[in-house]
């Protein structure tokens, strides 16, 4: 029992020694914040004025890199950017023509090979072997 104030005081003076000021890279300063949370996108600071969200993007390199926070890569080039760069290269036309008529040759076979497989079953039925019931054939 008689620790738990000393507990207490602990606590208190850790949370004061963990807090700085934060400064955003458009000029906002956040004086003697802690981080509450760290998210996938940035972290959330507590201060005498409340709780605000902090998106990485906002904050300079050295505490993005302190939170291990990486910028995410830019998108590759466009998929229509490399068809049309080929366009330009008579032997990238070709072999771009050569597989699109493998796939398409490919496709082709296996349509003929289901369509072979699926012939309809009749059934050959004799008239003569079945009499109609109260009709004659005359």
């Amino acid at each position: 029992m008689k620790y738990c104030g000393t507990l207490i005081l602990a606590v208190l003076f850790a949370s004061l020694a963990l807090s700085e000021d934060f400064k955003t890279t458009n000029g906002k300063i956040y004086k003697d914040a802690t981080v509450s949370r760290v998210e996938a996108d940035g972290i959330e600071l507590k201060t005498k004025t409340g709780i605000s969200k902090v998106y990485f993007t906002e904050l300079p390199q050295d505490v993005q890199e302190r939170f291990h926070w990486a910028k995410p890569d830019m998108p590759g080039e466009p998929f229509y950017g490399r068809w049309a760069a080929g366009a330009e290269d008579p032997a990238v036309l070709a072999k771009i023509i050569a597989v699109a008529t493998v796939i398409i040759a490919g496709v082709g076979l296996v349509i003929g090979y289901i369509r072979s497989r699926m012939q309809p079953i009749t059934i050959a039925r004799d008239r003569r072997s079945r009499p109609l019931r109260g009709k004659s054939l005359k």
